[in-house]
């Protein structure tokens, strides 16, 4: 169990790391290839934000089902499931012609996505309960970054091979994630004789697991807080006085600055949350995470600023990593795939949610008052989070499991 469980941490964390580069190859230049290659011209920020939305939203849908899924007939075969099928769609996309093609090929991919949450599954329930802290720590920051590598190897292929082309490098980049996975990774934990069952009554176990149910709707509501910023950074870096020229290079380094930072802090945090507790660490992350935000205001230069940044990705990194130690410990093996899945489905829809909140309050006051808006509602999330004991602040992860069902 022992090589095991750390061979599967390395080849599915390089797994991850190719599945979120595919994904994010495309992002430097999806409304450009929208307004050169597919004609669109008039409302381009409406058919672009659609674009990414859409995936997403679909993804939020259908994450239950597969999760379901992966319980019965375990998480590799959901992991190759989609990664051979998102290769499939992204080669297809080379030959899309208009943009109502591209966004019927984005919502099938967003309907077979599942490679992460599968992933993660895979991981926390064949690892050894003393090391899956670390475990999804590490994994963590496969994915970010992936998000990191992602746009900047867009970027370059864009410019020197073209729009089209560049999907098929995305078709490569998850095909070789999927054939990773499906050669490296290893699984025992699960139980193919078991009963599958239906996705309103894996929701109806779910809300009644009420520490379970307090995890998702975090995660949904973290998950809204980081993107809301998304269309307001590139916007606050040109009052911060950068050229326009310059502009999507530098909003590029402050997205890079937390995602470098999360890779760093990720593996340590899940280290510190095995000694003083994950709802601890929780705390920490989130603590940290909403002064970050609130101090961003008094930084009035693009150092300044990308170095604050940087900071706040030390402690946030803190958060997701004890999520998923959390629902570990909270659910029962039997439900695991189930529970990442219906996590992941919030933190889907967060990510959707959050541009357009972002987006609707710049408009409506100062991008410095959504930071301090942003900041204030990450405290008061960690202060509404204070575990209700010290013994459930210190168990070790999976041990609920001998306390208490998913009905409790």
């Amino acid at each position: 169990m022992e090589i095991s469980w750390k061979r599967n941490l390395y080849v599915l964390w390089i797994g991850i790391f190719f599945c979120s580069m595919a994904y994010s190859i495309s992002v430097p230049f999806m409304a450009l290839f929208l307004n050169r290659d597919l004609g669109v011209e008039h409302h381009l920020e409406l058919w672009s934000g659609v674009a990414f939305g859409i995936s997403f939203l679909a993804a939020a849908l259908i994450s239950p089902y597969w999760g379901s899924l992966a319980d019965k007939y375990g998480r590799k075969p959901m992991i190759l499931r989609s990664g051979f099928s998102l290769a499939f769609i992204y080669a297809l996309t080379y030959f899309v012609t208009n943009a109502y093609e591209l966004i019927g090929l984005r919502v099938l991919q967003g309907l077979l996505a599942g490679f992460v949450p599968s992933s993660i599954a895979l991981v926390a329930t064949n690892t050894p309960e003393k090391q899956v802290g670390y475990a999804l720590s590490v994994i963590s920051t496969a994915g970010a970054a992936g998000s990191i590598v992602g746009p900047l190897v867009g970027g370059v292929s864009s410019r020197y091979l073209g729009y089209r082309e560049s999907y098929l490098l995305s078709a490569l980049v998850v095909l070789i994630a999927a054939l990773v996975a499906w050669i490296g990774a290893r699984e025992r934990n699960f139980n193919r004789k078991a009963e599958r069952a239906g996705v309103f009554e894996d929701l109806k176990v779910a809300r009644s697991n009420r520490k379970f149910t307090r995890l998702v709707t975090l995660t949904m509501i973290i998950a809204s807080s980081i993107m809301v910023l998304e269309p307001l950074l590139t916007i606050y870096v040109l009052k911060l006085g950068v050229s326009h020229d310059t502009a999507s290079l530098s909003a590029g380094l402050i997205f890079s600055a937390v995602g470098i930072s999360t890779v760093i802090a990720a593996p340590v945090w899940g280290k510190i949350g095995g000694r003083i507790g994950y709802h601890n660490t929780l705390l920490i992350g989130l603590l940290g995470g909403g002064i970050g935000n609130i101090l961003q205001v008094f930084f009035h230069n693009l150092v300044g600023f990308g170095v604050l940044r940087f900071v706040y990705g030390l402690f946030f990194a803190a958060v997701f990593p004890s999520i998923n130690a959390l629902i570990v410990k909270t659910t029962p093996a039997d439900f695991r795939g189930r529970a990442f899945s219906l996590n992941q489905s919030a933190n889907q829809i967060g990510t959707m949610a959050g541009p357009l909140a972002g987006g609707a309050l710049g408009g409506w006051i100062s991008i410095p008052a959504v930071f301090v808006i942003n900041g204030l509602a990450l405290i008061a999330t960690a202060i509404g989070f204070v575990p209700r004991s010290k013994r459930d602040a210190h168990a070790a992860p999976g041990a609920a499991e001998k306390q208490e069902t998913p009905y409790s």
